[in-house]
């Protein structure tokens, strides 16, 4: 994902009856026992699937926007969803990037269990970076982006296919946002205020669905690293924090704590993803689950370089991540 660090702060009834002169007793009203929901047992996340999720589509090549390889896996991303029983929608636009490229940019939305009142949307970015400004060599061209973009979508695509299998009890969007990527480049200068999340800020102003309203959002970005640890994110805490709470409490329930830190970022620490558009601008409370060291104030060596391809994914983060989500899908009444 493109990340940059920002300082951001957003904004009974009672019934009486009277017979003669006599004034009736009231009796006591009828409770209807709430109705009880049964528990749906939470399937088991296969990395392994995950895995090859991800391989599939860096197989592509870099899903850069306006590029044959970033075409091909739009097909194949809406095709796996459809073969899942979703009911799928592409949002098409043309954006403009901070240096007036334009992209042919897709949203790509899936919708389990439609009907549904209470939902909850599970998103993540699919293109990858044009270039690869944080490395030594190469800087000009796109890279891979096996964690920054496929991490997210592989897992979701995984859990896409646990959906199918066994339906939870409340309805599910997943959505993957195009053009969030193509942010200002190391060293370059521009005027654009929001040059990332560009697809996620298109949906957010051009709602593809009316009245749209989950009761929250979880944003995956960069988990499938060896080692990862994800800190309670600042913009996440500010708007959602209880969603921020009950996912960390279910990974620490789950043996996962060693991923999911008490750390929290400091409001210097404010990292723009594309969570911060689908609060500020959606009104939908929203966190982001990232990979980020506190401590060193980085993503990773490896970001936004050459090095982000399938030697750094770590099947144990895509298990510890995608279960984690899982379970906590699984246990919304």
């Amino acid at each position: 994902m493109g990340k940059k660090l920002s300082i951001l702060v957003l904004n009974l009834a009672f019934l009486v009856s009277c017979g003669g002169e006599e004034k009736a007793k009231i009796q006591p009203a009828h409770k209807e026992k709430p109705r009880e929901i049964a528990r749906v047992t939470t399937p088991v996340f296969n990395q392994d699937s995950a895995y090859q999720f991800i391989q599939a589509q860096v197989d592509f090549g870099p899903r850069v926007p306006n590029t044959e390889a970033h075409r091909n896996c739009a097909t194949w991303l809406e095709t796996t969803l459809k073969s899942y029983g979703a009911t799928t929608l592409v949002q098409e636009a043309v954006v403009t990037a901070f240096n007036g490229d334009r992209l042919n940019m897709k949203n790509i939305i899936a919708q389990f269990s439609p009907e549904k009142t209470k939902r909850v949307m599970l998103f993540a970015h699919w293109d990858t970076r044009p270039v690869a400004d944080k490395d030594t060599q190469r800087k000009s061209e796109p890279i891979d982006g096996a964690n920054d973009g496929g991490s997210g979508v592989g897992v979701l695509l995984e859990i896409a296919r646990q959906l199918h299998q066994t339906e939870p009890n409340i309805g599910v969007d997943i959505i993957l946002f195009d053009a969030e990527d193509y942010g200002t480049f190391e060293g370059s200068i521009s005027s654009m205020k929001d040059s990332w999340c560009l697809g996620s800020q298109y949906w957010a102003e051009n709602p593809p669905i009316a009245n749209y309203r989950p009761a929250y959002g979880i944003l995956l970005d960069m988990v499938g690293a060896a080692n990862a640890q994800f800190p309670k994110e600042y913009i996440s805490m500010y708007h959602a924090r209880k969603v921020v709470e009950k996912v960390w409490t279910t990974a620490k329930k789950l043996g996962y704590g060693n991923y999911f830190i008490e750390k929290e970022l400091s409001q210097y620490q404010a990292i723009t993803d594309d969570h911060l558009y689908v609060n500020a601008l959606a009104n939908i409370p929203s966190i982001d689950i990232i990979s980020y060291d506190p401590i060193e104030n980085t993503f990773g060596d490896f970001h936004h370089t050459h090095e982000d391809n399938m030697d750094i994914i770590d099947k144990n983060t895509l298990k510890a991540v995608g279960q984690t989500v899982l379970e906590v899908v699984y246990q919304e009444q």
